[in-house]
């Protein structure tokens, strides 16, 4: 669980004696510390709704994991609501609630993030390397599979120094994503992009990127005044829709062995997640953790998590990620290669700190 936010002494909001309920944490937290510098209307949101008593006590009758600012935020966007100050939110909402609650109900935080490979992408190519052989991956919490194309992106990782690009074999300039990523520290950074010959992912509800209604709701989960994210969503979208990823619906837990059973045998299995292990209590990813052991010792996997605090601050009060203070992370994610920290990441692929 993660520690005090710097607006938790704030007067109480839906609970007696002056004690701030937990849903309004949640939504402080984003709004004082995920939100700023990333999107200044999901910030301003996302506090009011903190402040706001009537408006708290709405969320409180969702499902626990429906409560998360995100979704929240997303339906409405999904919706129709635009940028516009808290105010005006907040109308939105009242005239909107119904249908704003069956989206809650329905959807998910199915973020797709193609910029993530930016930080997933040095390992990826040092895996590659040190096996010799080409990527098989796969991606538990998959969505529309939109993380399994790192070979598909272009990339500018800028070091302040200097800018190092790589670019797809063979494609044309404009047809892919560029996934701009500020470095620091020793990125083993690769001369060229790893080859992948097999992908595939798990999801409980894998979003199809030939569905409209699927593509729309990627669409709103991008935060709104970030027009880059889904400029390079949309050229995502379209490698993906070209060439679809084998996508399973199901639990990650009690699909993963079967999946990872049809990599081929002749290449590196990478099994990788991001924003994913907040989804799961803690006794389910010892589960996980077990499974990826086993597939350690039986088929060489390696494994690369991405994972940060509080995507869904945990109902048991478990860590996602105990290896690092929440601190020092600030709403960024923390990448463990085979369980060892490897480096702090930008939720969106935006930054790499080499550990």
């Amino acid at each position: 669980m993660p520690s005090a936010d710097p607006g938790s002494g704030t007067p109480a909001t839906g609970e007696p004696g002056g004690v701030e309920s937990a849903t309004a944490r949640w939504y402080r937290h984003f709004g004082t510390v995920d939100a700023p510098g990333n999107s200044a209307c999901y910030a301003e949101w996302s506090v009011g709704i903190a402040d706001d008593p009537e408006l708290i006590r709405r969320i409180d009758k969702w499902p626990y994991t429906k409560r998360q600012p995100l979704l929240l935020l997303a339906a409405a966007r999904f919706l129709g609501a635009r940028i516009s100050p808290y105010p005006v939110f907040r109308a939105f909402l009242d005239a909107r609630w119904e249908d704003v609650s069956g989206i809650v109900l329905t959807r998910a935080t199915q973020t797709n993030e193609a910029g993530r490979c930016a930080a997933l992408l040095p390992s990826l190519a040092r895996i590659a390397a040190a096996g010799g052989r080409p990527l098989a991956l796969l991606e538990v919490g998959a969505s529309a599979g939109l993380a399994l194309f790192p070979d598909r992106y272009g990339y500018a990782y800028d070091a302040g120094a200097g800018v190092t690009r790589l670019a797809p074999a063979g494609a044309a300039p404009g047809s892919y994503p560029v996934l701009d990523c500020a470095v620091t520290g020793p990125v083993p950074l690769p001369a060229e992009l790893p080859r992948v010959v097999w992908r595939a992912g798990i999801d409980l509800n894998p979003l199809d990127v030939r569905n409209p209604d699927d593509v729309a709701w990627l669409e709103a989960l991008i935060w709104p005044e970030q027009d880059f994210r889904r400029e390079r969503l949309r050229r995502a979208i379209a490698i993906a829709q070209a060439d679809p990823p084998l996508l399973v619906a199901g639990d990650l837990n009690d699909r993963l062995p079967a999946l990872a059973a049809q990599a081929p045998a002749d290449a590196m299995l990478v099994v990788f997640h991001s924003a994913v292990m907040a989804y799961l209590d803690a006794e389910d990813r010892e589960r996980f953790r077990s499974t990826m052991s086993r597939l350690a010792v039986e088929r060489g996997c390696q494994w690369l998590s991405n994972e940060g605090h509080t995507v869904i601050i945990q109902a048991d009060g478990s860590s996602v990620v105990p290896e690092m203070d929440e601190s020092r992370l600030r709403g960024r994610f923390l990448l463990l290669h085979n369980g060892k920290p490897t480096a702090i990441t930008g939720p969106h692929g935006q930054s790499l700190e080499w550990l």
